[in-house]
Protein backbone atom coordinates (compact mmCIF):
# COMPACT_ATOMS: atom_id res chain seq x y z
CA UNK A 1 0.00 0.00 0.00
CA UNK A 2 2.10 2.72 -1.43
CA UNK A 3 0.83 6.34 -0.09
CA UNK A 4 2.65 9.69 -1.71
CA UNK A 5 2.61 13.31 0.29
CA UNK A 6 3.36 16.73 -1.46
CA UNK A 7 7.68 16.00 -0.89
CA UNK A 8 6.71 13.20 -3.34
CA UNK A 9 8.05 10.29 -0.77
CA UNK A 10 6.10 6.79 -1.29
CA UNK A 11 5.15 5.41 1.72
CA UNK A 12 5.27 1.46 2.39
CA UNK A 13 3.21 2.13 5.29
CA UNK A 14 1.80 5.02 7.53
CA UNK A 15 0.14 4.78 10.82
CA UNK A 16 -1.29 6.70 13.76
CA UNK A 17 -0.22 6.36 17.58
CA UNK A 18 -3.58 5.02 18.70
CA UNK A 19 -5.91 5.50 22.07
CA UNK A 20 -7.87 2.74 23.08
CA UNK A 21 -7.28 1.52 19.21
CA UNK A 22 -8.54 4.17 17.60
CA UNK A 23 -6.20 6.97 15.71
CA UNK A 24 -7.23 9.98 17.81
CA UNK A 25 -3.39 11.68 18.38
CA UNK A 26 -1.60 13.58 16.24
CA UNK A 27 1.45 11.47 16.32
CA UNK A 28 1.78 9.71 12.77
CA UNK A 29 4.32 7.24 12.02
CA UNK A 30 5.96 6.50 8.16
CA UNK A 31 8.04 4.38 6.49
CA UNK A 32 9.56 4.98 2.85
CA UNK A 33 12.10 2.78 0.95
CA UNK A 34 14.62 4.15 3.13
CA UNK A 35 13.64 6.26 5.92
CA UNK A 36 11.06 5.90 9.61
CA UNK A 37 9.60 9.15 10.25
CA UNK A 38 7.87 10.46 13.08
CA UNK A 39 5.76 13.50 13.26
CA UNK A 40 4.36 14.93 16.57
CA UNK A 41 2.03 17.88 17.49
CA UNK A 42 -0.73 20.09 15.98
CA UNK A 43 0.63 23.50 16.02
CA UNK A 44 4.18 22.84 16.71
CA UNK A 45 4.99 19.94 14.84
CA UNK A 46 8.17 17.64 14.98
CA UNK A 47 9.20 15.53 12.90
CA UNK A 48 12.57 13.12 13.18
CA UNK A 49 13.57 10.49 10.65
CA UNK A 50 15.97 7.34 10.64
CA UNK A 51 18.17 5.92 7.81
CA UNK A 52 17.00 2.57 7.85
CA UNK A 53 20.49 1.47 7.21
CA UNK A 54 21.58 2.72 10.62
CA UNK A 55 18.81 0.72 11.99
CA UNK A 56 20.30 -1.71 14.73
CA UNK A 57 17.87 -3.42 16.53
CA UNK A 58 13.83 -3.50 16.69
CA UNK A 59 12.18 -4.88 19.54
CA UNK A 60 8.29 -5.15 20.19
CA UNK A 61 5.86 -5.03 23.80
CA UNK A 62 2.71 -5.33 24.65
CA UNK A 63 1.35 -5.60 27.51
CA UNK A 64 -2.56 -6.91 28.03
CA UNK A 65 -4.90 -4.21 27.62
CA UNK A 66 -2.37 -3.52 23.94
CA UNK A 67 -3.20 -7.62 23.32
CA UNK A 68 -6.96 -6.85 23.54
CA UNK A 69 -7.19 -3.58 21.83
CA UNK A 70 -4.65 -5.03 18.71
CA UNK A 71 -2.10 -2.57 19.16
CA UNK A 72 1.19 -2.47 20.39
CA UNK A 73 5.03 -0.47 21.25
CA UNK A 74 8.06 -0.79 18.94
CA UNK A 75 11.39 0.28 19.69
CA UNK A 76 13.48 1.13 17.04
CA UNK A 77 17.39 1.21 18.59
CA UNK A 78 19.88 3.36 15.84
CA UNK A 79 23.13 4.01 15.34
CA UNK A 80 21.77 8.02 14.01
CA UNK A 81 23.00 10.59 16.07
CA UNK A 82 19.74 12.24 16.52
CA UNK A 83 17.27 10.05 17.22
CA UNK A 84 19.46 6.77 18.14
CA UNK A 85 15.86 5.25 20.37
CA UNK A 86 12.82 5.80 18.62
CA UNK A 87 9.52 4.82 19.63
CA UNK A 88 6.61 3.70 18.03
CA UNK A 89 3.81 3.17 20.43
CA UNK A 90 0.64 1.82 19.97
CA UNK A 91 0.08 1.00 16.46
CA UNK A 92 -2.17 -1.69 14.70
CA UNK A 93 -0.90 -4.86 14.13
CA UNK A 94 2.26 -4.12 15.62
CA UNK A 95 3.64 -7.79 14.64
CA UNK A 96 3.28 -7.31 11.10
CA UNK A 97 4.67 -3.59 11.34
CA UNK A 98 7.80 -4.80 12.65
CA UNK A 99 8.13 -7.60 10.40
CA UNK A 100 7.67 -5.01 7.41
CA UNK A 101 10.30 -2.89 9.47
CA UNK A 102 12.84 -5.78 9.66
CA UNK A 103 12.38 -6.19 5.92
CA UNK A 104 12.97 -2.89 4.91
CA UNK A 105 16.23 -2.18 7.01
CA UNK A 106 17.51 -5.87 5.59
CA UNK A 107 16.78 -4.53 1.90
CA UNK A 108 18.12 -0.91 2.83
CA UNK A 109 21.25 -2.48 4.51
CA UNK A 110 21.91 -4.90 1.37
CA UNK A 111 21.60 -1.82 -1.03
CA UNK A 112 24.23 0.17 0.48
CA UNK A 113 26.24 -2.93 0.85
CA UNK A 114 26.30 -1.93 4.67
CA UNK A 115 26.99 -5.02 7.22
CA UNK A 116 27.12 -4.55 11.40
CA UNK A 117 30.89 -5.04 12.64
CA UNK A 118 30.37 -7.18 15.21
CA UNK A 119 33.37 -9.15 17.13
CA UNK A 120 32.75 -11.43 20.93
CA UNK A 121 34.10 -10.34 23.77
CA UNK A 122 35.26 -12.55 26.66
CA UNK A 123 31.78 -12.73 27.86
CA UNK A 124 30.44 -14.24 24.68
CA UNK A 125 28.66 -10.95 23.80
CA UNK A 126 28.23 -9.33 21.01
CA UNK A 127 29.30 -5.93 20.50
CA UNK A 128 30.47 -4.11 17.61
CA UNK A 129 34.11 -3.16 16.46
CA UNK A 130 34.44 0.42 17.55
CA UNK A 131 32.38 0.63 20.32
CA UNK A 132 30.68 3.68 18.27
CA UNK A 133 27.49 1.45 16.95
CA UNK A 134 28.51 2.38 13.85
CA UNK A 135 28.76 -0.11 10.50
CA UNK A 136 31.10 -0.19 7.87
CA UNK A 137 30.43 -0.08 4.13
CA UNK A 138 30.92 -3.10 2.03
CA UNK A 139 33.76 -1.59 -1.09
CA UNK A 140 33.50 -4.67 -2.87
CA UNK A 141 37.17 -5.47 -2.43
CA UNK A 142 38.59 -8.59 -0.99
CA UNK A 143 39.88 -7.67 2.47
Amino acid sequence: MARNNDAGIEYVWTDRKRVLGMPLTFTKYRLSEDRLFLEKGLLNVKEEEVLLYRIRDIKLTMNLFQRMVGVGNICILSSDQSAPHLDIVNVKDPRRVKELIHQSVEEAKEKRRVRPMEVMDADDNYDDLHGDGDFTVDDGGDD
